[in-house]
């Protein structure tokens, strides 16, 4: 008798005391999976109301929290658990259905004791966030027109200096040279002879002959 104390019921006991949040969890985990069913259609019932306020108090979330949410993983729930308290703080302002069960059983054990739950509310905080990001990408252009439509700007602006370029060389061919009318040609002009002046003499006149 005293042997199966020892080796059966004494470690058990030691196991309760040793860690009581995980007997707590066990419990909450199981009242949360019970009442599941009556949170996924009262969140499908808030749907519309919900999601501007979810979309919200994601946004202003910290990175870790956003990463977790699109990424569930139990070592992050541990690594940022503080974080993880303070989104379901927010939840449970905004009454998103099982956030404020889990939220106090995650100030008395902690939320890496839940993963069950946590994994439930992110989940249905993700389809939020899937949704909002599909819609987002349907309303951006798709980023690969963005180089076509510098390359057909640019190749537009070389067609526009080969235009302009052509017509400065049609003008040059086309405009007219000054016509010999139009040129101005100094005529000849032999010194005027002045009528007063004495006649020349006879010897100036005539040159000897050599």
């Amino acid at each position: 008798m005293v042997n199966y104390w020892k080796s059966k019921v004494l470690p058990k006991i030691k196991k309760v005391f040793e860690n009581p949040k995980k007997a707590a969890a066990a419990e909450a985990c199981k009242a949360f999976d019970e009442a599941k069913e009556q949170y996924s259609k009262e969140f499908e019932d808030k749907r519309t109301e919900l999601q501007p306020k979810v979309i919200d108090v994601y946004e202003a979330s910290s990175t870790e929290i956003k990463t977790l949410v699109k990424e569930p993983n139990d070592s992050a729930l541990k690594k940022h658990s503080a974080a993880v308290q303070k989104f379901l703080d927010e939840l449970a302002k905004i009454e998103f259905p099982g956030s404020k069960p889990v939220r106090e059983a995650a100030l008395k054990i902690g939320p890496p004791y839940l993963p069950g739950p946590m994994f439930f509310l992110l989940e249905k905080v993700s389809t939020f966030i899937v949704t909002e990001e599909k819609k987002e990408e349907a309303a951006a252009p798709p980023a690969e027109d963005a180089p076509e439509k510098n390359e057909e700007e640019t190749s537009g602006q070389e067609v526009k200096e080969k235009e302009i370029v052509v017509e400065q060389e049609k003008k040059e061919e086309t405009t007219p040279e000054p016509s010999s009318t139009e040129k101005v040609i100094a005529p000849d002009v032999e010194p005027k002879k002045d009528e007063n002046a004495p006649p020349a003499s006879a010897a100036e006149t005539l040159k000897p002959c050599e």
